[in-house]
Protein backbone atom coordinates (compact mmCIF):
# COMPACT_ATOMS: atom_id res chain seq x y z
CA UNK A 1 0.00 0.00 0.00
CA UNK A 2 2.51 2.44 1.05
CA UNK A 3 4.70 1.92 -1.99
CA UNK A 4 1.65 2.33 -4.38
CA UNK A 5 0.58 5.48 -2.35
CA UNK A 6 3.78 6.51 -2.85
CA UNK A 7 4.69 5.99 -6.27
CA UNK A 8 1.41 7.51 -7.28
CA UNK A 9 2.18 10.58 -4.49
CA UNK A 10 5.25 11.40 -6.93
CA UNK A 11 2.89 11.77 -10.23
CA UNK A 12 1.66 15.02 -9.03
CA UNK A 13 2.20 18.66 -10.14
CA UNK A 14 4.20 19.31 -7.31
CA UNK A 15 6.73 16.85 -9.25
CA UNK A 16 6.29 17.63 -12.49
CA UNK A 17 9.18 19.42 -13.43
CA UNK A 18 11.67 16.63 -10.77
CA UNK A 19 9.76 14.25 -13.55
CA UNK A 20 10.61 16.21 -16.81
CA UNK A 21 14.82 15.71 -15.73
CA UNK A 22 14.18 12.22 -14.32
CA UNK A 23 11.15 10.57 -15.35
CA UNK A 24 9.90 7.48 -13.32
CA UNK A 25 12.80 6.76 -11.59
CA UNK A 26 11.90 9.45 -9.22
CA UNK A 27 8.79 7.62 -8.06
CA UNK A 28 11.04 4.50 -8.86
CA UNK A 29 13.09 5.55 -5.96
CA UNK A 30 10.70 7.45 -3.34
CA UNK A 31 8.25 4.25 -3.42
CA UNK A 32 10.65 2.06 -2.05
CA UNK A 33 11.98 4.74 0.41
CA UNK A 34 8.03 4.85 1.84
CA UNK A 35 8.62 1.24 2.34
CA UNK A 36 11.54 1.51 3.74
CA UNK A 37 10.79 3.30 6.46
CA UNK A 38 8.08 1.00 7.84
CA UNK A 39 10.07 -2.11 7.56
CA UNK A 40 12.97 -0.33 9.52
CA UNK A 41 9.94 1.04 12.20
CA UNK A 42 9.20 -3.30 12.28
CA UNK A 43 12.46 -4.73 12.60
CA UNK A 44 13.69 -3.68 15.95
CA UNK A 45 10.56 -5.09 17.53
CA UNK A 46 10.37 -8.91 17.14
CA UNK A 47 14.24 -8.15 18.64
CA UNK A 48 12.79 -6.74 22.35
CA UNK A 49 12.48 -9.83 24.10
CA UNK A 50 10.92 -8.04 27.41
CA UNK A 51 8.42 -6.46 25.60
CA UNK A 52 7.58 -9.49 23.74
CA UNK A 53 7.57 -11.36 27.08
CA UNK A 54 5.11 -8.35 28.21
CA UNK A 55 2.43 -8.77 25.49
CA UNK A 56 2.70 -12.54 25.96
CA UNK A 57 1.87 -12.96 29.85
CA UNK A 58 -1.30 -9.90 28.26
CA UNK A 59 -2.77 -11.62 25.49
CA UNK A 60 -2.04 -15.16 27.02
CA UNK A 61 -6.06 -14.90 28.91
CA UNK A 62 -7.18 -13.85 25.80
CA UNK A 63 -5.59 -15.49 23.13
CA UNK A 64 -3.63 -18.32 23.41
CA UNK A 65 -3.38 -18.38 19.35
CA UNK A 66 -2.04 -14.94 19.07
CA UNK A 67 0.71 -15.30 21.84
CA UNK A 68 1.98 -18.02 20.36
CA UNK A 69 2.70 -15.77 17.05
CA UNK A 70 4.97 -13.97 19.19
CA UNK A 71 6.97 -16.56 19.37
CA UNK A 72 7.95 -16.67 15.67
CA UNK A 73 9.60 -13.36 16.14
CA UNK A 74 12.51 -14.23 14.56
CA UNK A 75 10.84 -15.22 11.70
CA UNK A 76 9.12 -12.10 11.71
CA UNK A 77 12.54 -9.73 11.90
CA UNK A 78 13.88 -12.08 9.08
CA UNK A 79 11.59 -11.43 6.64
CA UNK A 80 11.31 -8.03 8.04
CA UNK A 81 14.90 -7.78 6.97
CA UNK A 82 14.87 -9.54 3.69
CA UNK A 83 12.50 -6.22 2.62
CA UNK A 84 15.00 -3.81 3.79
CA UNK A 85 17.38 -5.25 1.64
CA UNK A 86 14.75 -5.47 -1.53
CA UNK A 87 13.50 -2.11 -1.11
CA UNK A 88 16.91 -1.22 -0.09
CA UNK A 89 18.78 -2.73 -3.85
CA UNK A 90 15.20 -0.73 -5.74
CA UNK A 91 16.21 3.08 -4.01
CA UNK A 92 20.00 2.70 -4.76
CA UNK A 93 19.08 1.77 -8.48
CA UNK A 94 16.40 4.05 -8.91
CA UNK A 95 18.61 6.77 -7.93
CA UNK A 96 21.68 5.79 -9.81
CA UNK A 97 19.06 6.34 -12.90
CA UNK A 98 18.91 9.66 -10.93
CA UNK A 99 22.11 11.07 -10.87
CA UNK A 100 22.41 9.88 -14.79
CA UNK A 101 19.80 11.88 -15.49
CA UNK A 102 20.82 14.98 -13.75
CA UNK A 103 24.22 14.76 -15.15
CA UNK A 104 22.69 14.22 -18.99
CA UNK A 105 20.52 17.46 -18.18
CA UNK A 106 23.90 19.14 -17.18
CA UNK A 107 25.99 18.02 -20.26
CA UNK A 108 23.02 19.10 -22.79
CA UNK A 109 23.64 22.45 -22.66
CA UNK A 110 21.19 24.12 -25.20
CA UNK A 111 18.60 26.55 -23.80
CA UNK A 112 16.61 25.52 -26.22
CA UNK A 113 15.22 22.33 -23.97
CA UNK A 114 13.54 22.69 -20.76
CA UNK A 115 15.91 20.36 -18.67
CA UNK A 116 18.41 22.65 -19.48
CA UNK A 117 16.79 25.62 -18.01
CA UNK A 118 15.76 23.76 -15.11
CA UNK A 119 18.92 22.70 -14.14
CA UNK A 120 20.35 26.30 -14.33
CA UNK A 121 17.43 27.47 -12.16
CA UNK A 122 19.86 28.79 -8.73
CA UNK A 123 22.66 29.16 -11.25
CA UNK A 124 22.99 32.45 -11.68
CA UNK A 125 19.97 33.81 -9.32
CA UNK A 126 19.16 33.40 -5.59
CA UNK A 127 16.49 31.17 -5.97
CA UNK A 128 16.67 27.55 -4.42
CA UNK A 129 18.24 24.80 -7.19
CA UNK A 130 16.60 22.14 -8.68
CA UNK A 131 19.30 19.84 -10.40
CA UNK A 132 21.75 19.20 -7.50
CA UNK A 133 24.53 18.66 -10.19
CA UNK A 134 25.70 22.15 -10.54
CA UNK A 135 28.01 22.43 -13.56
CA UNK A 136 28.69 20.02 -16.52
CA UNK A 137 32.51 19.29 -15.03
CA UNK A 138 30.90 17.47 -12.01
CA UNK A 139 31.19 13.68 -11.26
CA UNK A 140 28.59 12.30 -10.00
CA UNK A 141 30.62 10.37 -7.36
CA UNK A 142 32.13 12.88 -6.47
CA UNK A 143 28.44 14.22 -5.74
CA UNK A 144 28.00 11.29 -3.99
CA UNK A 145 30.27 11.31 -1.36
CA UNK A 146 30.61 15.32 -1.11
CA UNK A 147 26.38 15.34 0.34
CA UNK A 148 24.66 14.43 3.20
CA UNK A 149 22.59 12.23 1.73
CA UNK A 150 25.39 10.51 -0.48
CA UNK A 151 27.34 10.00 2.92
CA UNK A 152 24.58 8.22 4.61
CA UNK A 153 23.42 6.41 1.84
CA UNK A 154 27.19 4.79 1.58
CA UNK A 155 27.11 3.94 5.18
CA UNK A 156 23.63 2.75 5.71
CA UNK A 157 24.46 0.20 2.40
CA UNK A 158 27.74 -0.69 3.97
CA UNK A 159 26.23 -1.56 7.25
CA UNK A 160 23.59 -3.62 6.03
CA UNK A 161 25.66 -5.97 3.69
CA UNK A 162 28.11 -6.28 6.53
CA UNK A 163 24.39 -7.21 8.76
CA UNK A 164 22.70 -9.46 6.38
CA UNK A 165 25.61 -11.37 4.96
CA UNK A 166 26.90 -12.61 8.41
CA UNK A 167 23.58 -13.31 9.05
CA UNK A 168 23.92 -16.55 6.64
CA UNK A 169 23.31 -19.68 8.48
CA UNK A 170 26.93 -20.74 7.79
CA UNK A 171 28.45 -17.74 9.59
CA UNK A 172 26.35 -18.02 12.25
CA UNK A 173 26.64 -21.39 13.36
CA UNK A 174 30.77 -21.66 12.57
CA UNK A 175 31.69 -17.97 13.37
CA UNK A 176 28.89 -16.77 15.68
CA UNK A 177 31.07 -14.02 16.89
CA UNK A 178 31.02 -12.38 13.75
CA UNK A 179 27.34 -12.28 13.22
CA UNK A 180 27.37 -10.76 16.95
CA UNK A 181 29.27 -7.69 16.64
CA UNK A 182 28.56 -6.84 12.52
CA UNK A 183 24.87 -6.95 13.75
CA UNK A 184 25.64 -4.08 16.40
CA UNK A 185 26.42 -1.69 13.06
CA UNK A 186 22.81 -1.52 13.38
CA UNK A 187 23.33 1.87 15.57
CA UNK A 188 25.20 3.09 12.16
CA UNK A 189 22.06 1.93 9.98
CA UNK A 190 19.79 3.87 12.27
CA UNK A 191 21.90 6.96 12.59
CA UNK A 192 22.56 7.32 8.88
CA UNK A 193 18.97 6.78 7.72
CA UNK A 194 17.39 9.06 10.33
CA UNK A 195 19.98 11.88 8.49
CA UNK A 196 19.65 10.58 5.24
CA UNK A 197 16.63 13.04 4.27
CA UNK A 198 18.31 15.97 5.81
CA UNK A 199 20.17 17.27 2.43
CA UNK A 200 16.72 17.38 0.47
CA UNK A 201 18.09 16.69 -2.66
CA UNK A 202 15.00 15.58 -4.66
CA UNK A 203 13.13 18.84 -4.57
CA UNK A 204 9.37 19.80 -6.25
CA UNK A 205 7.98 22.45 -7.01
CA UNK A 206 6.58 24.95 -4.06
CA UNK A 207 2.55 25.02 -3.01
CA UNK A 208 2.99 29.13 -3.26
CA UNK A 209 4.81 28.60 -6.76
CA UNK A 210 2.29 26.24 -8.50
CA UNK A 211 -0.57 28.61 -7.25
CA UNK A 212 1.36 31.30 -9.56
CA UNK A 213 3.04 28.87 -12.06
CA UNK A 214 1.12 25.97 -13.13
CA UNK A 215 3.48 23.57 -14.93
CA UNK A 216 0.93 21.98 -17.15
CA UNK A 217 0.93 25.12 -18.87
CA UNK A 218 4.02 26.86 -18.22
CA UNK A 219 6.16 24.40 -19.26
CA UNK A 220 5.35 24.84 -22.73
CA UNK A 221 6.31 28.54 -22.14
CA UNK A 222 9.81 28.20 -20.52
CA UNK A 223 12.16 30.51 -22.49
CA UNK A 224 9.69 33.27 -21.25
CA UNK A 225 9.67 32.62 -17.46
CA UNK A 226 9.91 35.68 -15.62
CA UNK A 227 9.85 38.38 -18.38
CA UNK A 228 7.55 40.93 -18.73
CA UNK A 229 4.35 40.03 -20.05
CA UNK A 230 4.81 35.94 -19.34
CA UNK A 231 1.90 34.96 -17.24
CA UNK A 232 4.70 32.12 -16.03
CA UNK A 233 7.37 33.06 -12.98
CA UNK A 234 10.18 31.02 -12.86
CA UNK A 235 9.27 27.83 -10.79
CA UNK A 236 10.88 27.92 -7.39
CA UNK A 237 11.76 24.41 -5.76
CA UNK A 238 12.47 23.13 -2.19
CA UNK A 239 12.68 19.18 -0.68
CA UNK A 240 10.65 17.40 1.40
CA UNK A 241 10.93 17.99 5.36
CA UNK A 242 13.40 14.69 6.68
CA UNK A 243 10.06 12.28 7.83
CA UNK A 244 12.31 9.20 8.59
CA UNK A 245 12.40 9.63 12.42
CA UNK A 246 8.40 9.79 12.64
CA UNK A 247 8.71 6.33 11.75
CA UNK A 248 11.81 4.94 13.58
CA UNK A 249 11.95 7.16 16.88
CA UNK A 250 9.62 4.75 19.28
CA UNK A 251 10.74 1.96 18.01
CA UNK A 252 14.63 3.38 19.19
CA UNK A 253 13.09 4.64 22.22
CA UNK A 254 11.32 1.04 23.20
CA UNK A 255 14.65 -0.61 21.99
CA UNK A 256 16.57 1.18 24.26
CA UNK A 257 14.61 0.74 27.17
CA UNK A 258 15.05 -2.80 26.50
CA UNK A 259 18.87 -2.67 26.39
CA UNK A 260 18.57 -0.56 29.78
CA UNK A 261 16.34 -3.49 31.33
CA UNK A 262 18.83 -5.93 29.99
CA UNK A 263 21.78 -3.95 31.96
CA UNK A 264 19.73 -3.77 34.75
CA UNK A 265 18.75 -7.42 34.93
CA UNK A 266 22.54 -8.28 34.10
CA UNK A 267 23.75 -7.00 37.48
CA UNK A 268 21.15 -9.18 40.11
CA UNK A 269 23.45 -11.88 41.49
CA UNK A 270 22.92 -15.48 40.26
CA UNK A 271 24.54 -17.79 42.21
CA UNK A 272 25.72 -21.69 40.82
CA UNK A 273 24.65 -23.82 43.68
CA UNK A 274 25.68 -27.30 41.17
CA UNK A 275 27.89 -27.38 37.77
CA UNK A 276 27.70 -31.14 36.70
CA UNK A 277 30.14 -31.89 33.34
CA UNK A 278 28.03 -34.98 31.69
CA UNK A 279 30.43 -37.54 29.58
CA UNK A 280 28.96 -36.16 26.15
CA UNK A 281 30.37 -32.78 26.40
CA UNK A 282 27.17 -31.22 28.09
CA UNK A 283 27.43 -29.12 31.18
CA UNK A 284 24.71 -28.69 33.36
CA UNK A 285 24.45 -25.35 35.46
CA UNK A 286 21.83 -25.31 38.74
CA UNK A 287 21.14 -21.57 39.54
CA UNK A 288 19.47 -19.42 42.17
CA UNK A 289 18.33 -15.70 41.24
CA UNK A 290 16.23 -13.75 43.44
CA UNK A 291 12.39 -13.15 42.24
CA UNK A 292 13.60 -15.79 39.27
CA UNK A 293 10.29 -17.22 37.77
CA UNK A 294 9.66 -19.67 35.04
CA UNK A 295 7.52 -21.63 32.87
CA UNK A 296 7.98 -24.64 31.06
CA UNK A 297 9.78 -23.99 27.62
CA UNK A 298 11.28 -21.02 28.32
CA UNK A 299 14.77 -20.02 27.86
CA UNK A 300 17.51 -17.54 29.32
CA UNK A 301 20.44 -15.65 27.13
CA UNK A 302 23.40 -16.34 29.39
CA UNK A 303 26.58 -13.73 29.21
CA UNK A 304 29.80 -14.99 31.08
CA UNK A 305 31.73 -11.48 31.61
CA UNK A 306 35.33 -12.96 31.87
CA UNK A 307 34.68 -14.64 28.73
CA UNK A 308 32.92 -11.24 26.69
CA UNK A 309 30.79 -8.58 28.18
CA UNK A 310 28.56 -8.46 25.06
CA UNK A 311 28.22 -11.96 23.89
CA UNK A 312 24.73 -13.01 25.17
CA UNK A 313 23.54 -16.74 24.27
CA UNK A 314 20.16 -18.37 24.44
CA UNK A 315 20.08 -21.63 26.39
CA UNK A 316 16.48 -23.52 27.24
CA UNK A 317 15.92 -24.15 30.85
CA UNK A 318 15.72 -27.68 31.61
CA UNK A 319 14.77 -27.42 35.38
CA UNK A 320 10.63 -27.21 36.09
CA UNK A 321 9.10 -24.54 37.52
CA UNK A 322 7.79 -26.64 40.65
CA UNK A 323 11.67 -26.81 41.62
CA UNK A 324 13.52 -24.66 43.59
CA UNK A 325 16.65 -23.77 40.88
CA UNK A 326 17.12 -23.02 37.31
CA UNK A 327 18.84 -24.99 35.49
CA UNK A 328 20.07 -24.73 31.61
CA UNK A 329 22.27 -27.55 30.00
CA UNK A 330 25.26 -26.43 27.71
CA UNK A 331 26.85 -28.25 24.79
CA UNK A 332 30.56 -27.82 24.57
CA UNK A 333 30.24 -27.10 21.17
CA UNK A 334 32.40 -23.40 20.68
CA UNK A 335 35.20 -21.30 21.77
CA UNK A 336 32.78 -19.29 24.32
CA UNK A 337 31.30 -22.20 25.64
CA UNK A 338 34.41 -24.23 25.84
CA UNK A 339 35.63 -20.94 28.25
CA UNK A 340 32.56 -21.09 29.71
CA UNK A 341 33.44 -24.25 31.29
CA UNK A 342 36.60 -22.79 33.11
CA UNK A 343 35.15 -19.06 34.45
CA UNK A 344 31.43 -20.51 35.55
CA UNK A 345 30.29 -17.16 36.76
CA UNK A 346 27.29 -15.89 35.04
CA UNK A 347 24.72 -13.36 34.59
CA UNK A 348 21.36 -14.24 33.48
CA UNK A 349 18.40 -12.56 31.53
CA UNK A 350 15.12 -13.77 31.24
CA UNK A 351 13.48 -16.12 31.41
CA UNK A 352 11.66 -15.24 27.62
CA UNK A 353 9.80 -17.07 25.28
CA UNK A 354 7.01 -19.77 24.86
CA UNK A 355 5.03 -20.57 28.45
CA UNK A 356 3.79 -23.85 27.09
CA UNK A 357 1.14 -24.69 29.29
CA UNK A 358 -0.87 -25.59 26.51
CA UNK A 359 1.02 -29.27 27.41
CA UNK A 360 -1.91 -29.16 30.42
CA UNK A 361 -4.90 -28.43 28.53
CA UNK A 362 -4.91 -32.17 27.01
CA UNK A 363 -5.90 -35.15 28.47
CA UNK A 364 -3.43 -37.22 26.01
CA UNK A 365 -0.04 -35.26 25.16
CA UNK A 366 2.31 -36.66 22.12
CA UNK A 367 6.18 -34.99 22.76
CA UNK A 368 8.32 -35.75 20.21
CA UNK A 369 12.16 -34.13 19.85
CA UNK A 370 14.94 -34.63 17.84
CA UNK A 371 18.38 -34.22 18.52
CA UNK A 372 19.43 -31.42 20.74
CA UNK A 373 15.85 -30.32 20.59
CA UNK A 374 15.28 -32.42 23.28
CA UNK A 375 16.01 -30.30 25.62
CA UNK A 376 12.65 -28.51 26.34
CA UNK A 377 11.23 -31.68 27.22
CA UNK A 378 13.17 -32.00 30.05
CA UNK A 379 11.38 -28.86 31.85
CA UNK A 380 8.01 -30.05 30.97
CA UNK A 381 8.48 -34.17 31.95
CA UNK A 382 9.55 -32.94 35.47
CA UNK A 383 6.81 -30.30 35.19
CA UNK A 384 4.01 -32.87 34.10
CA UNK A 385 5.25 -35.44 36.53
CA UNK A 386 5.00 -33.01 39.54
CA UNK A 387 1.74 -32.04 38.12
CA UNK A 388 0.57 -35.51 37.81
CA UNK A 389 -0.23 -36.32 41.29
CA UNK A 390 -3.56 -33.30 40.98
CA UNK A 391 -4.04 -34.28 37.24
CA UNK A 392 -4.84 -37.96 35.50
CA UNK A 393 -2.36 -36.99 32.34
CA UNK A 394 -1.11 -39.48 30.25
CA UNK A 395 2.36 -38.86 27.99
CA UNK A 396 3.69 -40.72 24.44
CA UNK A 397 6.85 -39.03 24.82
CA UNK A 398 9.45 -39.88 21.50
CA UNK A 399 12.99 -38.48 21.23
CA UNK A 400 15.05 -38.89 17.74
CA UNK A 401 18.84 -38.85 18.40
CA UNK A 402 21.48 -39.43 15.54
CA UNK A 403 24.21 -40.32 18.47
CA UNK A 404 24.71 -42.43 21.24
CA UNK A 405 26.67 -39.72 23.44
CA UNK A 406 23.65 -37.47 23.19
CA UNK A 407 21.46 -39.71 24.69
CA UNK A 408 23.47 -39.59 28.49
CA UNK A 409 22.28 -36.36 30.27
CA UNK A 410 18.80 -36.98 28.98
CA UNK A 411 18.58 -40.63 30.10
CA UNK A 412 19.74 -39.36 33.86
CA UNK A 413 16.36 -37.80 33.97
CA UNK A 414 14.76 -40.18 32.41
CA UNK A 415 16.39 -43.06 34.77
CA UNK A 416 14.54 -40.91 37.48
CA UNK A 417 11.47 -40.73 36.14
CA UNK A 418 11.11 -44.56 35.69
CA UNK A 419 12.16 -44.88 39.92
CA UNK A 420 9.91 -42.57 40.75
CA UNK A 421 6.75 -44.31 38.61
CA UNK A 422 8.04 -47.66 39.65
CA UNK A 423 7.87 -46.17 43.36
CA UNK A 424 4.94 -44.75 43.36
CA UNK A 425 3.10 -47.77 40.96
CA UNK A 426 2.08 -45.16 38.59
CA UNK A 427 3.80 -46.85 35.31
CA UNK A 428 1.28 -46.12 33.00
CA UNK A 429 2.04 -42.36 33.42
CA UNK A 430 4.72 -41.90 30.73
CA UNK A 431 4.87 -44.22 27.76
CA UNK A 432 8.31 -43.23 26.38
CA UNK A 433 10.13 -44.50 22.88
CA UNK A 434 13.94 -43.62 21.87
CA UNK A 435 14.90 -43.88 18.52
CA UNK A 436 18.46 -44.33 17.20
CA UNK A 437 18.72 -42.98 13.53
CA UNK A 438 22.47 -43.41 12.74
CA UNK A 439 24.83 -45.73 14.66
CA UNK A 440 28.43 -47.39 13.27
CA UNK A 441 28.85 -50.87 12.75
CA UNK A 442 30.93 -51.24 16.02
CA UNK A 443 27.69 -50.08 17.77
CA UNK A 444 25.68 -52.32 16.14
CA UNK A 445 27.74 -55.50 17.50
CA UNK A 446 27.29 -54.06 21.08
CA UNK A 447 24.17 -53.56 20.73
CA UNK A 448 23.49 -57.13 19.62
CA UNK A 449 25.86 -58.89 22.54
CA UNK A 450 23.92 -56.91 25.30
CA UNK A 451 20.27 -56.81 23.59
CA UNK A 452 19.02 -59.21 26.08
CA UNK A 453 20.00 -57.45 29.11
CA UNK A 454 17.46 -55.91 31.51
CA UNK A 455 18.53 -52.68 31.16
CA UNK A 456 19.58 -51.10 27.34
CA UNK A 457 23.15 -50.54 26.48
CA UNK A 458 23.10 -47.32 25.27
CA UNK A 459 20.59 -45.67 27.96
CA UNK A 460 20.67 -47.62 30.89
CA UNK A 461 16.78 -47.39 30.90
CA UNK A 462 14.07 -50.16 31.38
CA UNK A 463 12.68 -49.42 28.41
CA UNK A 464 14.74 -50.64 25.09
CA UNK A 465 16.32 -48.29 22.61
CA UNK A 466 14.55 -48.68 19.41
CA UNK A 467 16.58 -48.61 16.09
CA UNK A 468 15.64 -46.40 12.44
CA UNK A 469 12.60 -44.01 12.66
CA UNK A 470 8.85 -44.09 14.34
CA UNK A 471 6.47 -44.87 11.91
CA UNK A 472 4.53 -42.11 12.36
CA UNK A 473 1.13 -43.90 10.44
CA UNK A 474 1.34 -46.85 13.58
CA UNK A 475 2.09 -44.34 16.40
CA UNK A 476 -1.26 -42.00 15.88
CA UNK A 477 -3.18 -44.80 14.92
CA UNK A 478 -2.78 -46.68 18.09
CA UNK A 479 -2.89 -43.76 19.91
CA UNK A 480 -6.35 -42.74 18.24
CA UNK A 481 -7.33 -46.00 19.42
CA UNK A 482 -6.71 -45.88 22.77
CA UNK A 483 -8.23 -42.44 23.64
CA UNK A 484 -11.18 -42.23 21.78
CA UNK A 485 -13.12 -38.75 22.10
CA UNK A 486 -10.14 -36.89 23.38
CA UNK A 487 -8.12 -34.40 21.97
CA UNK A 488 -4.67 -35.12 21.55
CA UNK A 489 -2.03 -32.53 22.13
CA UNK A 490 1.24 -32.99 19.51
CA UNK A 491 4.32 -30.97 20.64
CA UNK A 492 7.44 -30.75 18.74
CA UNK A 493 11.17 -29.56 19.26
CA UNK A 494 12.57 -30.68 15.87
CA UNK A 495 13.61 -29.83 12.27
CA UNK A 496 11.14 -28.12 9.54
CA UNK A 497 10.69 -31.53 7.36
CA UNK A 498 9.88 -33.26 10.82
CA UNK A 499 6.84 -31.11 11.65
CA UNK A 500 5.55 -31.06 8.27
CA UNK A 501 5.35 -34.93 8.64
CA UNK A 502 3.90 -34.75 11.95
CA UNK A 503 1.31 -32.10 11.12
CA UNK A 504 0.18 -33.85 7.84
CA UNK A 505 -0.34 -37.00 10.56
CA UNK A 506 -2.60 -34.95 12.69
CA UNK A 507 -5.13 -33.55 9.56
CA UNK A 508 -5.18 -37.57 8.18
CA UNK A 509 -5.79 -38.93 12.06
CA UNK A 510 -8.64 -36.31 13.22
CA UNK A 511 -11.90 -38.06 13.29
CA UNK A 512 -14.82 -37.46 14.73
CA UNK A 513 -14.08 -39.16 18.20
CA UNK A 514 -10.46 -37.86 18.23
CA UNK A 515 -8.51 -35.10 17.49
CA UNK A 516 -4.88 -34.04 17.24
CA UNK A 517 -3.64 -30.39 17.82
CA UNK A 518 -0.53 -29.68 16.03
CA UNK A 519 1.73 -27.51 18.67
CA UNK A 520 4.87 -26.89 17.14
CA UNK A 521 5.25 -22.89 17.36
CA UNK A 522 5.21 -23.60 20.90
CA UNK A 523 8.94 -24.23 21.07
Amino acid sequence: YLFVQFYFNFLTDKWFYTRVLLGHALSWARAPAAALNFNCMLILLPVCRNLLSFLRGTIQCCSRTAARQLDRNLTFHKLVAYMIAFHTAVHIIAHLFNFEYFMDAQLNRNSSLLTFVLSEIGTNDSLPFLNPIRTNETNPTIVMFTTIAGLTGVAITLALILIITSSMEVIRRSYFEVFWYTHHLFVIFFIGLVFHGYGRIVRGQTSDSLNISNPKICAEQFKTWGQNGSHCEIPVFAGNPPGTWKWVLAPMILYVCERLVRLYRSHQKVVITKVVMHPSKTLELQMKRKGFSMEVGQYVFIQCPSVSRLEWHPFTLTSAPEEDYFSAHIRIVGDWTQALTFKVQVAIDGPFGTASEDVFRYEVVMLVGAGIGVTPFASILKSVWYKHIQNNQEIYFYWLCPETQAFEWFADLLQSLEGQMAEKAMTDFLSYNIYLTRWKETEAAHFRVHHEAVNDPITGLKQKTLYGKPNWDNEFTNIASNHPGTKVGVFLCGPPQLGKSLEKQCLSHSEADVKFIFNKENF
